[in-house]
């Protein structure tokens, strides 16, 4: 009897017509419910991902907490606010994870460095795992999902210095006592992330296809940042909404006068 849904080959297979390379260094946004019945479950996913980067690549995927009133504790907090796959990754033999409420988890040869310490106050920043994966010439795969579930567009936007931040706060353990930093995140709805689309398909550097049954998106992280970049020192507010449309942006936008 044949398997109703995707074999891990057929994945690899799929995976590696859109461009993913052996060796390579991959953040992965993904949404298992887009992609489909894959053979093995989201562990069977995360297999065919692995298989395909080969013992010399690695593996990243968003791990960040999905409680901000609970300190994180990487070895227990759920990420399912970034998907099963997510979720199912950091929980696998050998993958380490940040310790980090802003946590992301990796396995290869360079995720020791990639989730090494990395700051609060600065979640997507150059020294955090995706600005680590861009300095190590990394891409980003979205399956299933779009440029709104893209961190990198986040570090772009702190490379760029925008100005705009929204109030935030998390709980972490210093010792014994459970202590609640607040700190300005760059933030915002995200709704607007997906003009990526057209501008790096004008660039021609956005490789598309499907994987399973999600529509799939590759792209180099030194050309998110390149154009995203290029973007905001046009209009440092082109991510986010008019004002009146949406309180996160509104926020992120009231920002600015106090500035």
């Amino acid at each position: 009897m044949s398997y109703p849904g995707t074999l891990q080959n057929e994945i690899m297979e799929q995976l590696a017509v859109l461009g993913v390379s052996p060796s390579s260094i991959l953040v992965v946004h993904t949404s298992f419910r887009a992609v489909g019945s894959v053979e093995g479950g989201p562990t069977g996913l995360i297999s065919a991902l692995t298989t395909v980067l080969g013992p010399k690549g690695t593996l990243v995927m968003p791990s960040m907490s999905d409680d901000d009133d609970t300190p994180f504790d990487p070895a227990a907090t759920s990420c399912l606010g970034m998907g099963i796959v997510a979720d199912s990754f950091w929980r696998e033999q050998g993958t380490l994870r940040s310790n980090s409420p802003h946590a992301f988890a990796a396995r290869g040869p360079a995720a020791v460095e990639i989730t090494a310490d990395h700051a609060i106050d600065v979640p997507h920043g150059l020294d955090s795992p995706v600005g680590r994966v861009y300095e190590r010439e990394g891409s980003v795969l979205l399956l299933g999902v779009g440029h709104d579930a893209n961190t990198t567009i986040h570090l772009a936007e702190s490379l760029a210095r925008v100005r705009y931040r929204r109030p935030k706060y998390v709980m972490v353990r210093e010792g014994d006592a459970v202590v609640r930093h607040d700190y300005a995140e760059i933030d915002h709805c995200c709704e607007h992330f997906v003009l990526m689309d057209d501008w790096l398909r004008m660039e021609g550097v956005q490789r598309e296809g499907s994987v399973g049954r999600a529509e799939a998106r590759l792209i180099r992280s030194r050309d998110v940042l390149r154009v995203a970049t290029a973007k905001l020192a046009e209009d440092e507010t082109v991510f986010l909404h008019p004002a009146g449309v949406d309180h996160e942006c509104d926020e992120a936008r009231a920002s600015l006068s106090r500035v």
